[in-house]
């Protein structure tokens, strides 16, 4: 086994590479009716996407390798301008832009800029990261018509191949993502980020995501998926990183506020402001949410701040802090089973149940750009948080509450680190070539306890041990974590249509556990009859290697065929292990999982007429864990948390977005889009120790996930409508179709949605409305088998909400 030594030598053997001269363009861009320089003009290379935005005295300056280039110069205010450049030492240009004739509104000019750019898809390089030969997909959130008040998922991501969704929280409060087979449980198997550092409670121990943006504040998603384990961690599902929006550049203050109304008492505020002054900018917002829920018990209120404030040292030089802060409280209404749910989906018989979550996040990142050819970032982050869990659980879901004193689970995170990225662009013989190193350090300090809680009927999170000394469930764990990784990539240009860009991730983790948990049994007369403190501490060490390789060829302008392969890796958590949980056991057994992901497909798009991404993908998992059915030797049947064994996901995603305006020649006073997202997946358990395995499903695989859609505007006016389907799948690797006791186990029927949405602008105000499940469908995403739960969590029922925007 390999330890820290061997990494850190391992680390030292890193070395530079050459650097090559360069051409230079530079140059001043003007009006053309005013002669006036022209500030924050944003200049494109049609390949390789933005190269440089022009000062506040309209001049500009980029070096590069190529000896002709293709420009284009955007403003929101002037024509567009595509110049053809050949570049021999040093060019020097002076551009002017044409006034557009007519005032255009926001929605118009936006819809100007999508139609012109394709930002749905990362370019080969972006600031500090490579993305060449990767599946991946970017979600332009300041043009959805998605319910942004309440993060609704299924819109939001309705153009993200693939994706399986937990559909139980009408106010968006977590994000429950999964997708290729992967449980989509607090979206714990991709590395969640936020402006390119971590947000989830701990990524190695604990790597659930508690805290969600505020979708108003967003600028887009990006998705990467498997791949993304060299640059970013080891997880099959990839990476989500969450974009905020950034500080308006062209005036001192911007006021944004969004008050949103809805179904069953939602009430949400969202107000940002934004501005820049000098070399100061900033971004910060406030949201708040409140609502009764669509089921009994099931109030909320939560508060989320987040701020940004940069500073340009110069052109090439910049510091940028954030914080990020998110305390909720919300009642839990709790699972059901089976026949609870044929009765009443919106029943409960839980008051007492209650979840809190504090949040605080913090991060500094520091960006230099050496020259043209050299970009170097330092990300600086931490977290502060924790989660409480009160209520009475049991894995008889259908069982009245005794009102004695209920289960109490606390969890305190806290973690810090740095990630440091260097990437260089260089010549490799006559071609070009970008190279990217970097190293993550992070430090997890975390804590876990379980035991009594009140026999009130409140939110009181203090422990009651003294009062209620004989609960059988209680236990103590400090849990800590170390994680080193060194990693790079480097994207071979073989010719000016195809790039290979092999890499690797050395990771080393150690994952400590130290603490005790009691055994206590009692008699009917509350007797305690046998009693046991069981000191459990581990220490897991390991050190491994995670390679991949990407290929890109782009034959024609507008289309791509990709490819990639990546190795991929999950750490056990012990925190799940040392948590008594009435509806499963834990196998002792237990241990990490590992595989690899490949992707193949064909991406671009054609004129503005259409965008496409079709391709095939294979997820191979060795050592799965997850639930099976075990009988024990007095007759019992219960459900068992381990290592299934190996399995493999394969299947098609496509989407496909139709601009019909183009297809059917109308006039620009229209938009009218139409899109199908759709993905047929096939899994299968190929290995199994447990009996009755093999051949099986793999759980959370829906065979279809489609979604689909169009979009018709015309002037100031769009109009939205959105269908999803989504057929049956299994919760378990034994495939049950009925359910246990608990409700944890069992089928989830095939659903499908229907949503509308409607928005209007004029000057400084927007209108957004819509309604969501408009059917009225009643359908459940979600078997539980904690808190919420456990068992089934149904999805909300029609409800329609109502946003009025203003911009000062």
């Amino acid at each position: 086994m390999m330890r820290l030594k061997d990494f850190k030598l391992l680390f030292a053997l890193f070395s530079g590479v050459f650097a090559m001269a360069q051409g230079t363009v530079s140059g001043i861009i003007t009006d053309a009716s005013t002669g006036e320089p022209l500030p924050f003009v944003e200049i494109y290379d049609k390949e390789k996407g933005l190269l440089d935005t022009s000062d506040a005295d309209g001049k500009f300056s980029f070096s590069t390798e190529k000896t002709l280039l293709n420009l284009l110069f955007f403003s929101y205010e002037h024509e567009l301008k595509e110049e053809r450049v050949s570049v021999d030492g040093s060019e020097t240009l002076n551009i002017a832009l044409s006034p557009i004739s007519v005032s255009l509104t926001e929605v118009e000019v936006t819809a100007r800029r999508a139609k012109v750019f394709e930002l749905s898809r990362l370019k080969d390089v972006e600031e500090t990261a490579i993305y060449a030969g990767k599946k991946n997909e970017v979600v332009l959130v300041d043009q959805s018509m998605a319910n942004l008040a309440t993060n609704n998922a299924r819109q939001i991501y309705s153009q993200v191949a693939g994706l399986n969704i937990y559909q139980n929280d009408d106010a968006g409060l977590q994000l429950n993502v999964g997708g290729r087979g992967l449980d989509p449980n607090r979206t714990a198997n991709f590395n969640t980020r936020q402006n390119g550092y971590d947000i989830s409670a701990d990524v190695l121990g604990y790597p659930e995501s508690y805290y969600s943006p505020a979708a108003e504040g967003l600028k887009e998603i990006q998705v990467i998926r498997g791949a993304a384990s060299l640059q970013y961690g080891t997880q099959f599902g990839g990476l989500i990183n969450f974009k905020m929006k950034e500080p308006i550049r062209n005036k001192p203050f911007e006021l944004i506020t969004r008050n949103t109304a809805g179904s069953f008492g939602l009430y949400t505020n969202f107000t940002s402001v934004s501005g820049t002054v000098g070399k100061w900018s900033y971004y910060s917002y406030f949201n708040y949410k409140k609502g009764d829920g669509f089921r009994p018990n099931s109030e909320f209120e939560s508060k989320n701040v987040f701020a940004n404030l940069g500073y340009a040292f110069n052109e090439n030089t910049s510091l940028r802090a954030e914080v990020t802060y998110l305390r909720y409280l919300a009642q839990q209404a709790g699972g059901l089973t089976d026949s609870m749910f044929e009765e009443d989906p919106f029943q409960s018989n839980r008051s007492r149940n209650w979840f809190e979550v504090d949040w605080f996040l913090y991060n500094l990142k520091f960006s230099h750009r050496f020259s043209e050819r050299t970009n170097f970032t330092f990300n600086f982050f931490g977290l502060n948080a924790s989660r409480l869990a009160l209520g009475f659980r049991s894995n008889r879901v259908d069982q009245v509450d005794p009102l004695t004193e209920r289960d109490l689970i606390q969890g305190d995170f806290k973690n810090y680190g740095f990630e440091t990225r260097l990437l260089h662009e260089y010549k490799f013989g006559e071609q070009d070539a970008t190279f990217l190193t970097g190293f993550k350090f992070y430090d997890a300090d975390n804590f876990q306890k379980q035991g009594p809680g009140s026999d009130e009927a409140g939110p009181d999170f203090r422990f009651y041990t003294d009062e209620f000394p004989n609960y059988p469930d209680q236990s103590e764990f400090e849990l800590p974590n170390l994680n080193l990784a060194w990693f790079g990539e480097n994207i071979f240009y073989l010719s000016d249509k195809l790039s290979i860009t092999p890499g690797f991730r050395l990771e080393y983790i150690r994952t400590q556990s130290d603490g005790f948990f009691k055994r206590i049994n009692t008699d009917a007369a509350g007797n305690v009859i046998f009693e046991e403190t069981v000191e459990d501490n581990r220490d897991f060490e390991r050190a491994f290697m995670l390679l991949g390789v990407g290929l890109s060829y782009k034959p024609v302008e507008g289309a791509e065929l990709y490819a990639n392969v990546s190795q991929n890796y999950r750490s056990v958590t012990f925190s799940d292990i040392n948590i008594s949980n009435p509806a499963f056991a834990v196998s002792p057994d237990i241990t990490d999982e590992k595989g690899y992901t490949a992707d193949l497909g064909l991406r671009g798009s054609y004129r503005d007429l259409i965008s496409y991404d079709l391709g095939v993908f294979g997820l191979f998992y060795n050592g799965r864990i997850g639930f099976v059915q075990k009988e024990l030797g007095d007759g019992r049947v219960i459900s068992e948390r381990g290592n299934v064994g190996d399995a493999v996901m394969y299947g098609l995603e496509s989407l496909t977005d139709i601009n019909l305006v183009e297809l059917i020649d109308l006039n620009n006073e229209f938009s009218w889009n139409y899109f199908l997202n759709l993905a047929y997946i096939r899994s299968e358990y190929v290995e199994s120790d447990q009996p009755g395995i093999e051949g099986n499903e793999v759980e959370f695989v829906p065979e279809f996930n489609i979604k689909t859609g169009m979009r018709f505007g015309f002037r100031n006016l769009m109009a939205n409508v959105q269908y999803t389907y989504l057929s049956r799948q299994f919760t378990d690797a034994t495939n049950s179709v009925e359910s246990n006791i608990s409700g944890v186990i069992g089928q989830i029927p095939a659903y499908d949605i229907l949503d509308v949405s409607l928005s209007y602008s004029y000057g400084r105000f927007r209108l957004e409305t819509g309604i969501n499940n408009l059917l009225d469908k009643k359908y459940f995403t979600r078997r539980a088998t904690g808190y919420p739960g456990p068992g089934i969590i149904p999805s909300a029922p029609r409800n329609w909400y109502a946003t009025l925007q203003i911009k000062i």
